[in-house]
């Protein structure tokens, strides 16, 4: 049997551009053609011919549609057949459905082929969270989640060392369990990752 580490996690929940025409300094030239106030041609476009649709694309879909819809990840997640936490992060871009899979998502999110096409494709792990260029998250939510690391990072490893060995706790053969604790003073964010025990190998 494999060795295994967790954490769990709790925290209260706190109940088309237009073109503005320049001053006018003379008479316009008769031959030169009126510029429309606000342009007809759509700002972005999700994919055209000359730019294939890209999983960032994707992922702006999904979670339009989703809104759009009504629909829930957690319906998502049990058409699927997997939790709610993987299911939700490979609809957001974060891990490979299988064909299946990405079928059911994109019929019950009315996706495009190609959308549905990448869904079931590895993807580049990590873009999408932060937006690019970005080496500290900006948005509160995720932000805390870095301020976790800062501030017990060095408690976990500690701990993790001191119960396991030289090791890590892996994110690839990993678990995640989500919900929500009632408390009379405010319910609470109960989060629990459970990942395997790696050793590091002597050579």
């Amino acid at each position: 049997m494999s060795a295994q580490s967790s954490l769990t996690l709790t925290s209260r929940v706190a109940l088309g551009a237009g073109v503005v025409p320049r001053r006018a300094t003379g008479r316009r030239n008769p031959a030169t053609p009126r510029v429309p106030f606000r342009s007809t041609t759509p700002v972005r476009t999700v994919a055209s011919s000359s730019a294939p649709m890209t999983r960032n694309d994707v992922t702006e879909l999904v979670v339009f549609n989703r809104m759009k819809k009504g629909i829930t990840w957690a319906s998502l997640a049990e058409a699927c057949g997997k939790s709610v936490p993987w299911t939700t992060s490979a609809l957001l871009g974060q891990h490979q459905m299988s064909p299946e899979q990405a079928t059911t998502a994109g019929k019950m999110l009315d996706l495009p082929d190609d959308a549905v096409m990448l869904l079931s494709h590895v993807p580049y792990k990590g873009t999408g969270s932060i937006p690019a260029g970005q080496t500290v998250p900006t948005d509160p939510l995720i932000y805390r989640f870095y301020e976790m690391v800062m501030v017990y990072g060095s408690t976990y490893k500690e701990l993790i060392h001191e119960e396991f060995g030289d090791g890590i706790m892996s994110a690839i053969d990993f678990d995640m369990e989500f919900g929500r604790l009632a408390d009379p003073n405010g319910d609470r964010v109960t989060i629990t990752l459970t990942g395997k025990y790696l050793k590091y190998k002597q050579f």
